[in-house]
C-alpha cells in the first residue's frame, strides 16, 4: 500500500482519488467522442465528499430514491434524474424540486403524476418511461430486472402507445457487471421491440451495469453503440453506471481480532460481511484480500468472520505466506461500491471509517462513526 495502514483506524474503508480519477477519464472519454452523458448512479456510490471531483466529467447523477436526489442536487449539482417503481405521494412536490428527470415504471405511475409535473413553472422537467424488454442476461436472480414476474418496468404487452403524449425518453435497464456485448444484444431486442416507439423522443436512457472501467471491458463496441441509436433515432442517449465510476478505487482495511480453531483456523476479523460489505452474502462472492491466495494455495488457511452474532457471517476462506497474529492488517480490495451504501449497524456494530488518499494529500481521514450514529437510527 502506499500509505502507513498502522495509521488507518479500522475498519475503514480507503478511496484512492488518483484511481477514482482515471475512472472519471475513462467514462469523460466515452462522452466526448460519442456526445452521450454519463450520470453517477448513487445506488452504488454515495461518498458525497468526492462529488465535485466527479462533477467536473460527468454530466450529473441518478437517483433511486428522494433522499438520493436530494444529495445529488445539493452536493454536486449538474442534471438530476430519478426512477423509482413507484413514487411516494409525500415525497414527490421535493423529487420535483430537486430533480429535472423523473422516469415512471409504469403508465399508472405517469397518469398519475403527470399534471403535477406539468403544473411546474419555474423549470423544464423532462419524463420517461421505464421499459422491459423482457431479455437479460444475467445469472444472479436477485439482480435481474427482466426475470419472470419483475415489478422493474413496462413490457410491451402493457405499453400504452396513446399515453406517450408529454413522454421525453425511454429507460431501460437489464444489465450488471456486464461488457459492451452484452449491450449491444440487449439493445438489438429493445429496438426490435420498442423501436416504433423513439421517433419524436429527446433520449434513451440505456441504464446502468455497464463496466466501462473494467480492464477487458470493450469500449469500442460502446462506442459504436451509442452512435448507432443517437445517429439513426436523433436521440440523446444517457448511461448511468455507479460501480463503473468507483470500479478498483477502493480498500477496506481490517483487523484481525482472534484466531481460534475448529476443523480449521478461522480468524475473526473487525470488518462484518454482514454489515460492512453485504454482496459478498446476497451475491455471493469472495472479495480478493492483498497478499492473500485460495485455500491451500499458501503454506496457511484461514476461514476468515465477522465480530456479529450471526453464524453465517463469514467472508471467506484464504491462504497467506505466513501465519496471521492478532492484530495483523488485511486489505480488502474494491470495496468503493455497494458497501457504504449497503452498510448497517446490526448487533450494534460501528460503521467503518471513511478515508480518502492521493499521491498528493496523502492520507485524509474523512468520516469516523460511534454510539450516537447507532442509536440515531433507532427509537
Amino acid at each position: 500500500m502506499k500509505y502507513d495502514l498502522s495509521k488507518v483506524p479500522t475498519p475503514c474503508y480507503v478511496v484512492d482519488k488518483d484511481l477514482l480519477v482515471k475512472n472519471l477519464e475513462i467514462l469523460k472519454s466515452v462522452q466526448d467522442r460519442t456526445g452521450c452523458k454519463i450520470l453517477l448512479a448513487l445506488k452504488g456510490f454515495s461518498m458525497f465528499s468526492v462529488f465535485p471531483l466527479i462533477g467536473k466529467y460527468l454530466a450529473g447523477i441518478t437517483a433511486s430514491s428522494l433522499n438520493e436526489a436530494r444529495l445529488g442536487y445539493e452536493e454536486m449539482g449538474g442534471e438530476v434524474h430519478i426512477y423509482s417503481p413507484a413514487y411516494n405521494d409525500k415525497d414527490f412536490d421535493e423529487i420535483l424540486r430537486f430533480c429535472d428527470h423523473i422516469v415512471f415504471n409504469s403508465f399508472n405511475q405517469w397518469k398519475k403524476y403527470k399534471d403535477k409535473v406539468k403544473s411546474v413553472k419555474d423549470k423544464e422537467i423532462q419524463c420517461g418511461i421505464r421499459i422491459n424488454p423482457e431479455y437479460s442476461e444475467l445469472k444472479t436472480a436477485i439482480y435481474d430486472p427482466c426475470s419472470k414476474f419483475s415489478r422493474l418496468g413496462t413490457t410491451l404487452n402493457n405499453f400504452i402507445p396513446d399515453e406517450l403524449d408529454g413522454i421525453d425518453g425511454l429507460h431501460f435497464h437489464t444489465m450488471c457487471e456486464q461488457n459492451s456485448d452484452t449491450l449491444k444484444r440487449t439493445v438489438k431486442v429493445v429496438e426490435e421491440k420498442f423501436g416504433q416507439y423513439f421517433a419524436g423522443l429527446k433520449w434513451l436512457n440505456f441504464g446502468g451495469g455497464h463496466h466501462i472501467t473494467r480492464d477487458d471491458y470493450d469500449i469500442e463496441t460502446l462506442v459504436e453503440t451509442i452512435l448507432y441509436i443517437k445517429e439513426k433515432y436523433k436521440v440523446e442517449v444517457y448511461l448511468e453506471p455507479g460501480e463503473a465510476v468507483a470500479l478498483n478505487t477502493g480498500y477496506l482495511v481490517t483487523t484481525v481480532l482472534d484466531i481460534m480453531e475448529n476443523g480449521m483456523q478461522i480468524a475473526i476479523i473487525d470488518t462484518s460481511a454482514a454489515c460492512h460489505m453485504p454482496d459478498v452474502l446476497e451475491m455471493p462472492y469472495r472479495p480478493h484480500i492483498i497478499c492473500s491466495g485460495k485455500p491451500g494455495e499458501y503454506p496457511y488457511t484461514y476461514r476468515l468472520g465477522g465480530p456479529t452474532c450471526l453464524a453465517g457471517d463469514i467472508i471467506g476462506d484464504y491462504s497467506f505466506k505466513k501465519s496471521l497474529e492478532v492484530g495483523d492488517k488485511l486489505v480488502f480490495t474494491d470495496m468503493a461500491h455497494y458497501t457504504m451504501v449497503k452498510n448497517n449497524t446490526f448487533n450494534g456494530i460501528n460503521l467503518p471509517s471513511i478515508a480518502l488518499y492521493s499521491d498528493a494529500e496523502g492520507l485524509q481521514i474523512v468520516k469516523q462513526f460511534g454510539y450516537e450514529d447507532f442509536k440515531s437510527r433507532l427509537s
